[in-house]
C-alpha cells in the first residue's frame, strides 16, 4: 500500500464524474491518499463550475464530495518541513509554482504524487523527480 498525494485536478476529475477512473481509484484502492488544505479551498472556489460540469444537483455533488473526502487525509501545509517546501519550490518554480504544496507534501510523506498535469509531470521529471502514482500500476 502506497502513500499518495492527490493533486487538485485529480479530485476535480473525480467530482465531475463519479464513474471516472479517478473516482474509481480513490474509492476502491487500498492506498493512503492525502490532499493539501489548499485543495479544499480550490474545490470550494470552483464548486459551481464543478456542479455544472458534472451535470448533477448541488446536493448530489455535496454527497459525492463527502464520500471522496472520507477517503483522503487533509494535511496541514504548515506542518510541512521548511526543507521540503524549499525543495518543492525549486522543482516547481519554472513549471507551475501553484503545485509547490502538492510536491512538498509528497516529499514530506515520502509519497507518490498523483497528477494529471502533463506539463508539471514533465517538468518534474526533467529535474529528477520520478515519484508519480499511476492507478493502473498500483492495484
Amino acid at each position: 500500500m502506497a502513500r499518495v498525494v492527490v493533486d487538485t485536478n485529480i479530485l476535480f476529475s473525480a467530482l465531475i464524474s463519479a464513474e471516472s477512473a479517478f473516482a474509481e481509484a480513490l474509492l476502491r484502492s487500498e492506498h493512503e491518499f492525502f490532499v493539501c488544505e489548499m485543495t479544499l479551498v480550490e474545490i470550494f472556489k470552483h464548486k459551481e463550475k464543478l456542479v455544472k460540469a458534472a451535470r448533477i444537483s448541488e446536493d448530489d455533488m455535496a454527497r459525492l464530495y463527502h464520500i471522496l473526502l472520507r477517503r483522503v487525509t487533509v494535511y496541514k501545509e504548515d506542518l510541512i518541513a521548511p526543507e521540503h517546501r524549499k525543495s518543492a519550490y525549486a522543482l516547481c518554480r519554472d513549471v507551475d509554482e501553484a503545485d509547490t504544496p502538492h510536491v512538498a507534501l509528497a516529499l514530506e510523506l515520502d509519497a507518490l504524487l498523483w497528477t494529471g498535469d502533463k506539463r508539471l509531470k514533465g517538468g518534474l521529471e526533467n529535474k529528477g523527480f520520478q515519484r508519480f502514482f499511476e492507478p493502473g500500476e498500483y492495484r
